[in-house]
C-alpha cells in the first residue's frame, strides 16, 4: 500500500485531505524534469522571465479566496492573515518582475583589464524545505528570487499542508511556468537526504527549526552544496523608560500573537527597564486577555488553533515548565475544554534563565516578560539567547533608538518602534543559531548564483 500524508484540520481535529507520497520513480522523473526545465529557463532574458512572475502574482490574486480557505482549514491560521499571505506572494513575485533585471545586471569593475566585470548567473535545481507556519509564503519568497535568477525549484514541503503544497504546484502551472520548472515532491524528511545528495540539486533553502538546520546543513556540506537556513528565533523587544506606552504595548502585543504565535519572526521576550516594567506588564496582560481566540473562519478572533495538537502540547509542557521554575503565570496557561489545538494568549512574568520561556523559542501566544535594570543590561538580555533573527526596540528617542538597533543589538532584523516582519525590498535572515545567508532583495537573489568575475585582455 502507497505512503499518504493526511492533512487534519486543527480547529476541528478532522481529516480534510489524503495524499499520496511521491514514490522514487516519481522523484527521479522530477530531478530530470527540473534539471532539463532549468536548461531551458536559464537562457531566457531576465524580462522575459519577468512575463511568468507577473502571470503567477495575477493566478494568485484570482485564486486567493480558495487558497487561503485551504490554508486555514490545514494549519488554522485566522483566514484574513491567509488571505493577507496570499496577496504578499502576489507583491513579491511583482517586486521581482520589476527589479529583477536591475539585481541581476552585469557590474562593470575597473581593473587593469580591456573589460572586467561581475556577472550573475543560475546554480541549477534548487530544493526547498519548507514549514507550515506559512504555507505559502515562505515558498513564494524562496521561489522569486530562485527562479528570477534563472534556477529551478523542487519543494518538500511541511506534511501537514500538503495541500496547500500542491496547490502552489498548480499556481505555477496555470501561470504557464514551463514543464518542471517548479515541482512539489511529497516526501517523508527521512528522505531528504537522498534528494540533496542527487547530481541535479546544486543548492538547498531551508525554513525550519535550528535542529532540522543543522541536519541538512551537515548533508548538504558534505557533498559541498550551498544553502540558505532560516532557522528559529527568540525575539527580543526592549521597551525604555521613555518608550511611546501605547503604542509600545500594541506593537508588542500584535507581534507576539501575529499567526496565533506561530512565527519565527514573532515578538516573543519583552524585556521593559525596571521604570516602566509594571506600567507595561499591567496594559500587556489586559490586551493579552482581550485577544479573542477560537474558529480561524470567525473574523472577531485574532488567534486560530495551533497547527497540530502536539505542537500545542509541548508548548504546554514549556509553560508548566517554566512556571515550576519560577516564573509567574499573569494570564492564559491552561489547556481547554473541546475539540482543536487551541491555547489561550498567555503571559509569564519573572522570567529568568534557564526556564523555557527565556532559553527557548516558544512557538504560540506565550509572552515572557523579563525586567531589566536598566538600558545596558536590557541590550545584554535581548543578546543573551541562542537565536538572532529579529529585535525591536521602543524609544522617543530614535537617534538612540537606531544606534542601539544598529550596533548593538545581535539579530539579523532590528526594527525601531515596530514589529520585526519581512518586507520584498529589504535582506531578511539571521545569525547565531538562526541561521545564515539571506532571503529577499538584491541579496536574496544573488544567493542563489555563480557570482562570476568576467576579465578580457
Amino acid at each position: 500500500m502507497a505512503h499518504t500524508f493526511s492533512s487534519v484540520n486543527p480547529a476541528t481535529g478532522k481529516e480534510i485531505g489524503n495524499y499520496k507520497a511521491t514514490t522514487a520513480e516519481e522523484a527521479d522523473k522530477a530531478l530530470k524534469q527540473a534539471q532539463k526545465a532549468f536548461e531551458g529557463w536559464r537562457v531566457l532574458t531576465h524580462k522575459e522571465r519577468g512575463k511568468l512572475f507577473r502571470s503567477v502574482a495575477a493566478e494568485l490574486k484570482r485564486d486567493k479566496e480558495r487558497l487561503a480557505r485551504l490554508a486555514t482549514a490545514e494549519m488554522g491560521k485566522p483566514l484574513q492573515q491567509s488571505l493577507d499571505e496570499v496577496e504578499k506572494c502576489a507583491r513579491t513575485f511583482e517586486f521581482y518582475a520589476k527589479e529583477g533585471p536591475r539585481f541581476l545586471r552585469d557590474e562593470l569593475v575597473e581593473t587593469d583589464a580591456r573589460k572586467s566585470y561581475v556577472s550573475y548567473q543560475p546554480l541549477g535545481v534548487v530544493l526547498a524545505i519548507m514549514p507550515w507556519n506559512f504555507p505559502y509564503w515562505q515558498v513564494f519568497r524562496a521561489m522569486a528570487p530562485a527562479l528570477m535568477a534563472g534556477n529551478a525549484m523542487l519543494l518538500k514541503h511541511a506534511s501537514n499542508v500538503s495541500g496547500c503544497a500542491l496547490a502552489i504546484a498548480e499556481v505555477m502551472k496555470k501561470a504557464g511556468a514551463p514543464k518542471g520548472l517548479f515541482q512539489t515532491l511529497l516526501l517523508a524528511s527521512s528522505e531528504i537526504a537522498g534528494i540533496i545528495a542527487r547530481p541535479e540539486i546544486s543548492a538547498i533553502t531551508l525554513t525550519g527549526s535550528t535542529e532540522a538546520g543543522k541536519k541538512v546543513a551537515a548533508t548538504a556540506a558534505s557533498y559541498i552544496k550551498k544553502q540558505v537556513l532560516e532557522l528559529g528565533g527568540s525575539d527580543a523587544y526592549i521597551i525604555l523608560e521613555d518608550a511611546d506606552m501605547k503604542l509600545a504595548v500594541k506593537t508588542c502585543v500584535d507581534g507576539r500573537l501575529i499567526n496565533s504565535g506561530q512565527s519565527c519572526v514573532a515578538a516573543k521576550r519583552f524585556i521593559p527597564v525596571k521604570a516602566v516594567r509594571k506600567e507595561f506588564e499591567a496594559a500587556v496582560v489586559a490586551a493579552m486577555k482581550a485577544a479573542a481566540f477560537g474558529d480561524p473562519l470567525d473574523r472577531n478572533n485574532k488567534i486560530g488553533p495551533l497547527a497540530r495538537v502536539d505542537l500545542r502540547d509541548a508548548l504546554h509542557r514549556q509553560v508548566e515548565e517554566s512556571i515550576a521554575k519560577g516564573a509567574k503565570l499573569l494570564c492564559g496557561g491552561y489547556l481547554p475544554e473541546g475539540e482543536g489545538a487551541f491555547y489561550p494568549p498567555t503571559v509569564l512574568t519573572n522570567v529568568k534563565p534557564g526556564m523555557p520561556a527565556y532559553d527557548d523559542e516558544l512557538f504560540g501566544p506565550v509572552a515572557s516578560i523579563i525586567e531589566a535594570k536598566d538600558e545596558k543590561d536590557a541590550i545584554r538580555i535581548a543578546n543573551d539567547n541562542i537565536y538572532g533573527l529579529g529585535a525591536g526596540i521602543f524609544s522617543r528617542n530614535r537617534k538612540r533608538a537606531e544606534e542601539i538597533a544598529a550596533t548593538q543589538l545581535q539579530a539579523g532584523n532590528c526594527f525601531v518602534n515596530s514589529f520585526v516582519h519581512s518586507d520584498p525590498r529589504l535582506p531578511f535572515g539571521g545569525v547565531k543559531q538562526s541561521g545564515y545567508g539571506r532571503e529577499l532583495s538584491i541579496f536574496g537573489i544573488r544567493e542563489f548564483t555563480n557570482i562570476k568575475t568576467v576579465f578580457i585582455n
